[in-house]
């Protein structure tokens, strides 16, 4: 038996996960978590076997909870569900140590197969983004402003495009708001932006936030 956490901050989406799964005797959802706060607490008091976590989390963001659960548990596979369109997240959350990668738009057809790929070890990515990583390989495309962005860098940026203020952003991190002042700095220049107004707009723009 499969033993799974589901963390979405929508309940509608968790119960049609749970419904998925269910027509498969070997996997069964054992816990569920809203936001990234409740799932570091679930995954530290309970016993997993995959972890499928959506990227748009609130408090923290679920590449922060992907980063944490990597860094305190780098044995527990993650399979990232997400809404995001696979060319703007896929690769950073695999290089962050996700062992899988899966839109919702793509989950009643893949989830079963992508859940038993990660917990036997294995890692999944769609079909589609397969054929995508090939045909990158030996090319240099021109890429996105936000992939020159360190990861920090880019939390900070989702999180400003979020509405966060600085301070909040601040103690999500743990940091001091002087050190997201400074990435902020940064990652403006790195993408040759102006303001939090111009960030905003090239955020919702490609895709980054919802």
């Amino acid at each position: 038996m499969i033993k799974i956490l589901v963390i979405d901050d929508h309940a509608i989406v968790r119960q049609g996960l749970k419904q998925i799964l269910a027509e498969t005797p070997d996997l069964v959802v054992t816990g569920e978590a809203s936001s990234g706060a409740e799932a570091l607490q679930k995954i530290r008091t309970g016993q997993w076997d995959v972890v499928v976590l959506d990227i748009s989390l609130p408090d923290p963001s679920g590449l922060i909870v992907l980063q944490q659960i990597k860094s305190e548990y780098p044995e527990l596979p993650v399979l990232v569900l997400t809404m995001h369109a696979e060319d703007q997240y896929a690769v950073r959350v695999l290089k962050a140590g996700a062992a899988g990668f899966l839109t919702k738009e793509s989950a009643p057809d893949q989830l079963v197969s992508a859940i038993n790929r990660v917990a036997s070890g294995g890692r999944y990515v769609s079909p589609s983004l397969a054929e995508k990583l090939v045909s990158d390989l030996g090319s240099d495309p021109r890429k996105p402003r936000h992939e020159v962005l360190s990861d920090r860098e880019f939390q900070v940026l989702c999180m400003i495009a979020a509405g966060k203020t600085l301070t909040k952003i601040a103690e999500e991190l743990g940091v001091s708001v002087k050190t997201v002042s400074t990435h902020r700095t940064r990652l403006l220049k790195k993408m040759q932006l102006k303001n939090n107004a111009e960030l905003v707009h090239y955020a919702i723009r490609n895709g980054l936030v919802r």
